[in-house]
């Protein structure tokens, strides 16, 4: 557990120096200096996921009942609870704090793990809060616009973000069990493509599929990072 904190430490100082050196121009969906080598990645994730990902996310749909798959995705977004909580306190929402630990510790214990959804059914609202979000309100620029291989969009700010969400707050990676956590991250992709399919229908449809996703994905960010209220004015 040290070591998982002591990454999360190394990834503020990171998050702090390249903020420091990265400039915008503008809002953070026309930052984007590399762009050859991030198009280039797309249609790397784009390929693997018409050759691989989608087809499976298909047949997953078709054959597992939706109840199930309902449950699998209140399963999965349990196990985000606990980023949520630290993101809470690490950007001084004490109370969301309070009600999303509630959340978590309804979910787990009387939803069975979080299979069922008992929170929201007794009115207890689902945050989503992460580690870019939190350097976002700590100061730090989002820096230019990544695409990743597999993980596809961020940015510089929330690519590192990534990091400590990833070696200190997943629960799908605390068992010791390589072949455990294999599954478990095997299954939540594949659940959470299964998800996305009607909505990448319209992505299909764009003329420029790669600028669409840019700023849908820089758009949804700035929603996140200021609860759905973000000013008129250019926040950067």
């Amino acid at each position: 557990m040290l070591a998982r904190v002591r990454t999360f430490i190394v990834c503020v100082l990171i998050a702090a120096f390249l903020s420091g050196c990265a400039t915008t121009g503008g809002m953070e969906e026309y930052n984007d200096p590399f762009e050859k080598y991030n198009r280039a990645v797309f249609k790397f994730n784009d390929g693997f996921d018409k050759v691989l990902l989608k087809p499976v996310a298909r047949g997953y749909r078709k054959i597992i009942p939706s109840p199930v798959r309902r449950s699998v995705g209140n399963f999965f977004r349990n196990l985000l609870e606990p980023t949520t909580i630290v993101n809470d306190i690490l950007q001084g929402k004490f109370e969301q704090a309070v009600t999303d630990s509630l959340r978590l510790l309804y979910n787990t214990s009387f939803g069975l793990l979080g299979i069922f959804d008992v929170a929201t059914a007794i009115g207890i609202e689902r945050h989503q809060e992460d580690f870019g979000q939190t350097f976002a309100v700590w100061g730090f620029k989002p820096g230019p616009y990544l695409m990743l291989p597999f993980l596809g969009p961020t940015n510089v700010r929330d690519g590192i973000g990534l990091l400590p969400y990833y070696f200190v707050t997943d629960p799908r990676l605390y068992n010791s069990d390589s072949t455990i956590n294999l599954v478990l991250i095997s299954i939540d992709v594949v659940d959470s493509r299964a998800q996305l399919l009607t909505g990448s229908k319209l992505l299909e449809l764009q003329l420029d599929p790669y600028a669409f996703l840019r700023e849908t994905y820089s758009q949804r960010r700035i929603d996140l990072i200021f609860d759905g209220d973000p000013p008129l004015e250019d926040f950067q």
